[in-house]
Parts: C-alpha cells; sequence; structure tokens
C-alpha cells in the first residue's frame, strides 16, 4: 500500500469523474440523509471559500458492489480492469454537490421528492448573510438565481439579470467553477485495509460486519454475483425446514472452510473472489444438505434449537466432499461427533480455532476412520444434576432437548408426538 498523498481536484474534473463512473459509493456506505438545506449549506461554504473538509478515495481495480445512482442519473459502470475511487468518506458531502450542481431530484425512502434544483443564490445577501437558500417565500424572483442556471444557464439567462447583479453572478460562478476540493487517495491497498479506514473515519458511526465486507469483496456485475442476495435465496430456501436463522457469520465460516480449512477473520478475508464465486452452489448445496441431515436424521426440527450453529461447518464441510448420505461407519462416526461437541460445550469458546482442528476430524470421518478426541464427555448423574438448571438458550440444555427430540416423547393426554420446538417456544 502506498502512502496517501493529499491532493485537490477542481469542480469540473470532479463532477466529470462522477458521470464517467470513476468515483462510486461503495454499498457499505449509509444511504444519504442530507437534507436540501444542509446541502445548501456546503454550497453556501464554497462561494464563500471556507474548508469544506477532504474527500477520502480508496483507488483500486477491484470492482465492488457499489450504488450506481444518485437521484435518477443512470450512471455508467466503471471500465473492467481500469481505476475506480471509491468514496470512504465525504460521500454525504459528494452527493449533496452532484445532486446540487446537476440539479438532481432525489427521492427520499419515505416517498417524497427533494429537487435540488430549487436551491437558489440570493443575489442581495451580503457576504455575512446567508447566500445559497432553500426557502424562497416572500423573495422577488428577480434576485434570485437557481444554482443550476448559474451554472449552465446561457448568455441569454444570465444577461436577464438587472445590470447590478451582472458582477455577483460572474463572481459566484467562479468561486464554485474555480474552487479546488481536497482529496486523499488511498491506493494499492487490500479491501481489509480499506474498509478499516472507513470504520476508523467514521467513529460515530456502526462499524462493517465481515459480512458486509465479503459481499463488497466478492460482488461480480458480469456474473451477477451478489452475496448479500445469494445469502437471502439460501435463507428462503431454509424457511419451510424452520431453519433460516442460520447467520452469515456462519456461512462464512463454512465458505471458509470448505475452502482453506480454516475459519478466522484473516482466513475469509484472504479468500479468492474467484474461488469464492466458484465454490458457493455447492458450499449452499451442502448447507442445505447438513440441514436436512439435522432434521431427518437427528429430528431436530428448528435451527435455534442446534446446541451450536458452528455444527453447521463441520458437516457441511462433510457434504461439500461426500453429497450422498453418509455410509454406515460414517454415519456411525458423524453421530458420535455431534454429541461429542454438543454436550461437552466445545464450541462455547475459540470457536475458528476449534473448527480447525475438527475439519481433520472430519476428514478422518470422510475416509471411515475413528477420530481421536482430546476431550472428554461427562455424563454421570452427578454432573447432570449440576449443570442441568433450565435455560432454553444455553446449548447444555439444547444438546438435551435434541436428545428428546431424537427420542420422540410422546403426550400422556392423547399419545402423540410431543413437539420440542413449540413446548419450548424455539
Amino acid at each position: 500500500m502506498q502512502l496517501p498523498q493529499p491532493q485537490t481536484i477542481t469542480f469540473s474534473s470532479l463532477v466529470t469523474s462522477i458521470e464517467q463512473g470513476q468515483i462510486k459509493i461503495p454499498q457499505f456506505q449509509r444511504d444519504f440523509v442530507w437534507t436540501m438545506q444542509r446541502s445548501a449549506g456546503l454550497i453556501d461554504s464554497i462561494i464563500k471559500g471556507y474548508p469544506i473538509g477532504t474527500f477520502i478515495f480508496w483507488r483500486t481495480k477491484e470492482q465492488l458492489r457499489s450504488v450506481k445512482n444518485i437521484g435518477h442519473q443512470e450512471l455508467p459502470e466503471p471500465v473492467k480492469g481500469e481505476f475506480v475511487d471509491y468514496v470512504l468518506d465525504g460521500q454525504q458531502r459528494l452527493t449533496s454537490l452532484f445532486a446540487s450542481l446537476k440539479g438532481v431530484k432525489l427521492i427520499r425512502d419515505n416517498g417524497k421528492t427533494d429537487d435540488f434544483a430549487r436551491i437558489f443564490i440570493d443575489l442581495d445577501a451580503k457576504e455575512s448573510d446567508q447566500i445559497v437558500i432553500t426557502d424562497i417565500e416572500g423573495k422577488d424572483s428577480q434576485n434570485l438565481i437557481s444554482i443550476l442556471d448559474l451554472l449552465i444557464g446561457n448568455f441569454m439567462t444570465l444577461a436577464s439579470y438587472p445590470q447590478e447583479y451582472h458582477a455577483k453572478l460572474n463572481t459566484y460562478k467562479n468561486r464554485i467553477e474555480s474552487y479546488q476540493y481536497s482529496i486523499i487517495q488511498v491506493k494499492d491497498a487490500p479491501i481489509d485495509i480499506a474498509t478499516e479506514i472507513f470504520t476508523r473515519i467514521n467513529v460515530g458511526g456502526k462499524s462493517l460486519s465481515l459480512f458486509e465486507i465479503m459481499v463488497a469483496k466478492t460482488f461480480d456485475h458480469d456474473r451477477k454475483f451478489d452475496l448479500s442476495e445469494k445469502f437471502q435465496e439460501l435463507l428462503e430456501n431454509l424457511k419451510p425446514l424452520n431453519y433460516e436463522t442460520i447467520s452469515d457469520a456462519t456461512v462464512l465460516q463454512t465458505v471458509s472452510i470448505i475452502l482453506s480449512k480454516e475459519c478466522k477473520r484473516q482466513a475469509i478475508l484472504k479468500l479468492g473472489k474467484d474461488d469464492f464465486i466458484n465454490t458457493w452452489e455447492r458450499a449452499k448445496d451442502s448447507i442445505e444438505r447438513t440441514v436436512e441431515y439435522f432434521r431427518n436424521c437427528y429430528r431436530i426440527p428448528v435451527s435455534q434449537l442446534l446446541p451450536y450453529n458452528a455444527l453447521i461447518p463441520p458437516f457441511s464441510y462433510f457434504f461439500f466432499h461426500h453429497p450422498d448420505k453418509p455410509t454406515g461407519k460414517q454415519k456411525e462416526f458423524l453421530e458420535d461427533f455431534f454429541w461429542r461437541c454438543s454436550l461437552s460445550g466445545r464450541y462455547s469458546s475459540a470457536v475458528e480455532s476449534k473448527l480447525a482442528q475438527d475439519i481433520k476430524r472430519i476428514d478422518q470421518i470422510l475416509a471411515e476412520e475413528l477420530p481421536r478426541y482430546d476431550w472428554s464427555v461427562d455424563t454421570s448423574e452427578q454432573f447432570i444434576t449440576d449443570n442441568g438448571w433450565f435455560s432454553a438458550a444455553r446449548s447444555y440444555i439444547k444438546a438435551i432437548l435434541c436428545i428428546y427430540a431424537y427420542e420422540q416423547p410422546k403426550s400422556f393426554n392423547d399419545n402423540s408426538i410431543v413437539n420440542i420446538a413449540i413446548r419450548f417456544d424455539f
């Protein structure tokens, strides 16, 4: 990564870069929330020559999931293989500038439309007054000019104003067009560094999750791959099976375990984009096979009853390499593995490290070899008495309930099978 260098860019270069698709707003940025009044204040600062802060761009050839449109402005996709500047800091200011200087109509989430062409300069205002305004009630239209008309209006439009305003019109237009915008480009940085910079800059906002980073990293427009959408599709597939509460973290662990046999944060961030995309469909299929196996073989009716979500990656790894039903010994060894992990508190801590260890055991099971375990499972009456205090959130209690579910207990009232999930409100 090269050390960032402060630079300046002119108004025309900034707008042109946006229009050509060279400057993009990555998906992990929050939505545009500035009001027209605040945007007017930004233009007012520019006209008065005040500093408006520095834009920080991440320059890269990586193609991320980005916000393509500002308002109704259809902006081109970046040219594949060329550098793109993704906005790490300043997207509210940048969007305000573009919307104000281009007269964009923005449709908000609540359905309200803000017409940024309705931002005006009060030609009667003094330098100490608010020059750029949005509230023009009671104002004489001869004393007002929109930012849009000021910048792109023809000679006749500007000449139609009284002579006394011509000097101001020329001055304000020159101030906007000659303003030097301060930028810093972060070059040749991997995505985890870029998102870390974003997180540190936006200290008042929400830190990016690993999933959000991987959504950005693995996005591929040509291959129509959007991890966020793919994850939602997976949950929709699992919903009829009552396993739709599987977390995005568990899914990332699964893909990483399949590709690298590790699932720590750094291991996930190192996954290649092409490898991730190429593996996704089979990884998704292995997760779905795991869910079916848990439901049909262990009779676990809902995902909330699983002692640990971390049980999904090793079983998915098994079904990735062995899509068919386990053979006799494989089935026996998998069941032994499941209950050893569930009843021993195996994944109560250091989950990523233990998963990496356990994948070696799954490899042994795939080879129909009995794994060696370096932890014990206490099933004594005394241990169960001491540790069996009830809380539906405890993994140990969930494991006990899974045993009950497997045995299919029957009601004393009508001899029907008791649904454990409904009984304990899972």
